[in-house]
């Protein structure tokens, strides 16, 4: 919105609009903005900065440091993403490992750090030191033994269920936003709705406590999606420091964006990965000065987490891996059934999850989210304790999964037949046949796929933070090494069959099993979330295996096509649809061939549309309006006979605007006359002194005729962002059409209840 008192302004007193108002320009909650007049509203701003800056040394010095903000916001939003990420990392590792047993030496220490610290450590036993001491060792001095299992055990389910019941607890009473990943509503606040307390400070602080609590307690879910959340408070902590920020919800967006990508950078250690995550998946306005901003924010969270260390190999990421074996053209089968796997899981999962969902939200079930996380922990905790493949942290089971087997391996997995007179270089072990511990780990690994793929589909959406990405990943990397064994063994055994005579000569390294569990976990996650492009490059930069990109792309474009086959939303779009946020995906295709007649208000057989005329409403009449309707905002028109379209006024501005005129200006009564007009209607004489209201109108709203197509319409609602939209024919008024509008006929047109659409 062009501001029309800068355009028309004129000395009139009654103009009391010349000064700006608190609150003007803000929006209500649970509503929409109006990205064009926020982006008009930032460029008139801007202008006047720098029409000023040529005034004195003083205005130059501030138009530098306002167009500086932006590169310190990005900075400091990098620091702390980095930092929290970083103290949730040291914090998880030791809330887990303290479920089984503590460190006496310094009960801080997780385990890993207490035998670091350990110089009775020997390199075969490195998991046993005398300063670390299970439960069963501390309270009752037994190790083995039915009694130390079953103490160890009850033990492990008690940590578990404190650990829950504080985070359900935590969220419930201090901060019911901190619940789930955070991704569907900051995809929905990116595009431009408004969710107040959503990123404010308790939401980050309670986010970042529950969320190690949650991940801690053992349940199946990761802390990724809400790391992207907690990012987002951050921008919208520092947003609110800067003006240039916290008055324009357009240019706020923009922060968010790349608080965003920090989010996946400190998630994954993956900066790129972030950057590309942001502008694939979740942002709605990306211009390109977002992208150098988004670039420079995970940059420096990346550094951050670096610097902090957490996982003591001096990588920000705990997958890191490196394969000494190249992948083969043959191998390019098993990939793809890898990525159809993913794509049918990713379909399962989706359609399974989002029933709960609405079981939750329609039965008495909603009622008791505390039971629920309680029930759901201790379900959890008592099959995943006897499995040693889920009793571990799910972080830590891929880290092994991806792992190839050298020669200094103890994991069950890595328990093959070594041939005696082997003499070959530590790195290039040659496929050998499996050992009883690998079939051992085949079956335990087989549970566990089975309990993840249920538990999972039960554990995401409940009253606590919960991320999607690392136990979708688990779910891919335990089918992928499953996979990647069954063909290693198979190329050993069958060595002379024709797929592996040209590439797999006995006693050669040929197939690595942990690359087919990287693969598995890029097509799950592929499709639970149906990302592409961000996936492949956080995958890589996760596990630094640049050399495997054909094989993963191969996965994750599969894993779209066969999820994609059976239904274009991914796990996101459909908890926001399920919420009824009103969200105009992009990626959506609306192909029917419907007009803006059929989809605007007032319809054939409703009352006329609520309009102000531009000159002969009082103020009594002005909020009589406001006070029996609950729309936006109202067209203004010449009269109500000609109804010949003049401008738009917003409904909280006309709120605002009398409130203000009654306080600051004498003469307004009930019964004064509000104009529109540069001029003042002629009015008899005594009359009250009339309002003038010229500012608070958009002269320019936007308008289509009435026989605009509809699939112009959503084009033009998707690429600018309109809450509003006026039909008119020949310049007269015929009615409007909202975003709601818009959602509403789409989900008709396919089907869907249109009354799911909930918010404004």
């Amino acid at each position: 919105m062009v501001n029309a008192g800068d355009m028309n302004g004129s000395g009139n007193l009654m103009d009391f609009l010349d000064e700006p108002f608190p609150d003007v320009g803000t929006y209500e909650d649970f509503h929409t903005i109006d990205w064009l007049r926020e982006k008009s509203r930032d460029t008139d701003r801007h202008r006047k900065i720098t029409s000023k800056s040529k005034e004195s040394i003083w205005e130059f010095i501030k138009s530098l440091l306002d167009a500086w903000s932006g590169w310190v916001v990005m900075l400091l939003i990098g620091l702390l993403a980095g930092t929290l990420a970083g103290v949730i990392d040291l914090a998880v590792d030791w809330m887990t490992d303290l479920k089984e047993g503590v460190c006496l030496s310094a009960f801080w220490y997780s385990h890993e750090q207490c035998c670091w610290a350990s110089n009775e450590t020997t390199f075969d036993d490195r998991d046993k030191c005398p300063q670390w001491q299970k439960w069963s060792e501390l309270l009752v001095s037994q190790s083995e033994g039915a009694s130390a299992y079953i103490l160890n055990y009850f033990l492990y389910i008690l940590w578990a269920l404190c650990f829950a019941f504080l985070a359900v607890s935590l969220v419930r009473v201090f901060a019911p936003y901190a619940c789930g990943s955070g991704i569907p509503e900051i995809k929905t606040i990116l595009s431009g709705f408004i969710i107040r307390g959503y990123l404010g400070k308790w939401t980050l602080l309670i986010k970042t406590v529950t969320l190690v609590l949650v991940v801690s307690s053992g349940l199946s879910l990761g802390k990724e999606g809400p790391l992207v959340h907690v990012a987002c408070c951050c921008g919208n902590f520092f947003s609110s420091l800067f003006s240039k920020y916290s008055k324009n919800e357009g240019k706020r967006r923009e922060v968010l964006s790349a608080a965003a990508a920090a989010g996946v950078s400190v998630a994954f250690g993956a900066p790129i990965g972030g950057v590309l995550f942001s502008l694939e998946e979740v942002s709605y306005y990306f211009p390109l000065k977002t992208l150098w901003r988004s670039f420079f924010a995970a940059l420096v969270a990346a550094f951050t987490l670096r610097s902090i260390n957490p996982f003591g190999n001096s990588r920000l990421v705990l997958f890191y891996v490196e394969y000494h074996t190249p992948w083969y053209m043959a191998e390019l089968f098993p990939f793809i059934l890898l990525g159809v796997f993913g794509g049918l899981w990713g379909t399962l999962f989706i359609r399974c999850n989002i029933a709960w969902c609405r079981r939750r939200k329609t039965t008495r079930l909603g009622k008791y989210p505390v039971l629920e996380v309680i029930v759901i922990t201790a379900i959890t905790a008592i099959i995943a304790y006897p499995n040693p493949y889920t009793r571990r942290s799910t972080s830590e089971l891929i880290s092994e999964l991806f792992n190839d087997c050298g020669a200094l391996e103890s994991s069950q997995l890595c328990d093959y037949i070594n041939d005696p007179n082997m003499t070959r270089p530590v790195d290039d072990i040659p496929d050998r046949p499996a050992g009883p511990g690998v079939y051992t780990a085949m079956w335990q690994l087989a549970l566990a796929l089975v309990f993840k793929i249920v538990i999972t589909i039960f554990t995401f959406g409940m009253k606590i933070p919960s991320g999607l990405f690392i136990p979708s990943m688990a779910v891919g990397a335990m089918a992928g090494r499953m996979v990647g064994i069954g063909v290693e063994q198979l190329a050993y055994h069958h060595h002379d069959w024709i797929i592996f005579r040209n590439w797999c000569r006995p006693g050669a390294d040929c197939v690595t099993p942990g690359l087919y569990a990287m693969v598995g976990a890029a097509a799950c996650l592929g499709g639970v979330t149906r990302m592409t492009v961000s996936l492949v490059v956080i995958m890589f930069e996760l596990t630094g295996g640049l050399e495997y990109i054909v094989p993963l792309m191969a996965a994750a474009v599969t894993s779209k096509w066969v999820a994609d086959a059976f239904g274009k939303e991914g796990i996101y779009e459909a908890h926001i649809h399920l919420n009824g946020y009103p969200f105009l995906d992009v990626k959506d295709e609306f192909t029917h061939r419907t007009l803006a007649t059929d989809v605007m208000r007032p319809r054939r057989g409703e009352a006329p549309l609520s309009v102000l005329t531009q000159d002969s409403m009082t103020v009594e009449d002005v909020e009589t309006l406001i006070k029996e309707t609950d729309y936006n905002g109202f067209p203004v028109v010449v009269s109500k006979d000609s109804e010949r379209l003049i401008g738009f006024a917003q409904r909280r501005e006309l709120i605002l605007a009398i409130k203000n005129a009654r306080q600051r200006q004498d003469g307004v009564v009930s019964n004064s006359i509000i104009y529109f007009t540069e001029d003042p209607p002629e009015l008899p004489p005594n009359s009250p002194h009339p309002l003038k209201l010229r500012r608070i109108l958009n002269l320019s709203p936007f308008t289509v005729t009435d026989h605009t197509p509809m699939e112009t319409v959503v084009d033009i609602f998707r690429k600018l962002g309109l809450r509003q939209c006026l039909v008119t024919r020949s310049g007269r008024l015929l009615g409007i059409i909202t975003k709601k509008d818009v959602l509403r006929h789409m989900a008709q047109m396919a089907n869907q209840d249109p009354e799911s659409i909930m918010f404004n």
